[in-house]
């Protein structure tokens, strides 16, 4: 195939022609600052007042006010763990999970230099994450608790609605955040019938461009800036607006919206399709997450005995994108912290990749990779070093 077969797309994801339409009049004709009091100005500020909308109804949010705009998912979860945490210094005690996304883990990591205690919840050997854990964990000193609405590696998908009721039931002063970046446009999002203070997503991971985020903060939640200065964003988030990817944001968010169907359905067909494909055809090959709690687009798989940077090279070769884990780990030699912590056998932790389809994925695509990715694995299998492993799994 002359064009790449795209699944990575739970790394970033293509800007959709009619984001980008929308885009291209706040460059030029548009480009007035939303801060200053003439006409074009008004243009801008109505436009992201409009997205603000858009995107409080894409989240479920009560009111189109408790929608920030932020640059990306790493700095909505920045602003709102460190955010709270400012507001809330006489609390010293953190909650997260193993299996978050490197820009919570590492923060939670920063934070503990700075004398916060930190339990980490657990997951099953199937990813799904062990909230008796938190029933145990939470207590008066607890200023924050954060957990993921779906993993980035295998997809699984965390009830983040009944773990929010949990802590606010034990301690209902205690903060608490939710990462939907792997969420946001794959399932439905509705803040406003949780007991979720924050929620944060990311544009490029629904076919906005890279560089546009959003951050829903209830009413009511005590919150410092994190960036200072003008008074943008109510005060909470300084600097003038990114108007023209503001816009784009909103576009991808009426897009997704109207696609949900269509992703719980057609892209969850073309999921399994594939992972059948692959499990039925390649013997040393184990599905990581078995759960049928998963987003419709993710599956992890594992090829025993094989090193995934090499499956990933011979992809290449065929012009297939997947990838080994987190785009943000993937220049690490580390094995994925996702699949040990679900305890995933040593004989497919180097050897796991992750599989994301989006709405652009095509069905010749999927035939394509399940025709390859068998001879892939055969051709590799010949000059690894677990030759007796691997005869004994292959029956060659």
């Amino acid at each position: 195939m002359d064009n790449n077969i795209y699944l990575d797309n739970n790394a970033t994801t293509m800007t959709d022609p009619k984001v980008l339409e929308e885009m291209i009049p706040y460059f030029c004709d548009k480009f007035g600052n939303p801060s200053s009091i003439y006409k074009m100005a008004h243009t801008a500020h109505n436009a992201i007042e409009k997205s603000r909308e858009v995107l409080s109804e894409f989240m479920g949010a009560a009111e189109p006010k408790e929608i920030y705009f932020t640059s990306c998912g790493s700095e909505s979860a920045n602003m709102a763990i460190k955010g709270v945490l400012s507001a809330n210094k006489n609390k010293k005690h953190i909650i997260t999970t193993k299996v978050e996304h490197p820009c919570v883990l590492n923060l939670y990591k920063e934070l503990e230099k700075e004398g916060y205690i930190t339990d980490y919840i657990t997951v099953d050997d199937n990813g799904e994450l062990n909230i008796d854990e938190l029933k145990e964990k939470v207590n008066k000193d607890t200023a924050l608790v954060s957990i993921m609405a779906a993993n980035n590696e295998t997809g699984a998908i965390y009830p983040y609605e009944e773990a929010a009721e949990i802590v606010k039931s034990i301690n209902k002063d205690t903060c608490f955040f939710v990462d939907a970046v792997q969420a946001a446009g794959k399932i439905k999002l509705d803040v406003k019938n949780t007991k979720v203070d924050l929620m944060g997503i990311s544009g490029h991971k629904f076919h906005a461009p890279k560089g546009i985020g959003a951050l829903y903060i209830k009413n009511g939640t005590r919150i410092n800036p994190l960036i200072v200065g003008g008074h943008q964003e109510k005060g909470l988030r300084a600097g003038t607006e990114n108007v023209p990817y503001i816009a784009g944001l909103k576009k991808a968010a009426e897009l997704a919206q109207n696609a949900l169907e269509y992703e719980n359905n057609e892209v969850k067909r073309l999921r399994d399709k594939l992972e059948q494909g692959i499990l039925s055809n390649v013997k040393n090959a184990r599905l990581n997450s078995r759960t049928s709690k998963r987003v419709p687009n993710t599956t992890n798989i594992g090829f025993e005995y094989i090193e995934g940077e090499l499956i990933l090279l011979h992809f290449d070769e065929l012009n297939i994108c997947a990838s080994s884990g987190s785009a943000c780990t993937s220049g690490s030699l580390e094995p994925s912290h996702v699949l040990r912590a679900m305890h995933t056998p040593f004989t497919s932790l180097h050897g796991s990749i992750r599989f994301s389809l989006s709405r652009f994925t095509k069905e010749d695509e999927i035939d394509f990779v399940i025709e390859n990715v068998p001879k892939v694995i055969k051709k590799l299998a010949k000059i690894s070093p677990f030759q007796k492993e691997l005869t004994a799994l292959l029956g060659e």
